[in-house]
């Protein structure tokens, strides 16, 4: 006899169904739905607005170049 049983899953039905009425239960399903629908579609949505790296990074275990190019930089002329 564990904690999940069918004896114990028919009691939890029970209350829920006297908590909450048969009339909100019909419509929690459907609510349910909808709500999960909303929130891929939001997911979705989000991955398509951003922007797509053209170029991949490198794996964080193995080394990797860095490209720079040097200047000379002249100081500029002092008025002594």
């Amino acid at each position: 006899m564990g904690i999940f049983d069918w004896k114990h899953w028919i009691v939890i039905l029970i209350v829920v169904v006297l908590v909450f009425g048969t009339k909100r239960l019909k419509h929690l399903g459907s609510d349910v739905g909808e709500a999960i629908k909303g929130f891929r579609k939001a997911v979705n949505t989000d991955e398509e607005d951003k922007p797509q790296d053209t170029k991949p990074a490198p794996p964080l275990n193995q080394p990797h170049t860095i490209d720079a190019h040097h200047h000379k930089v002249e100081e500029p002329a002092r008025k002594d």
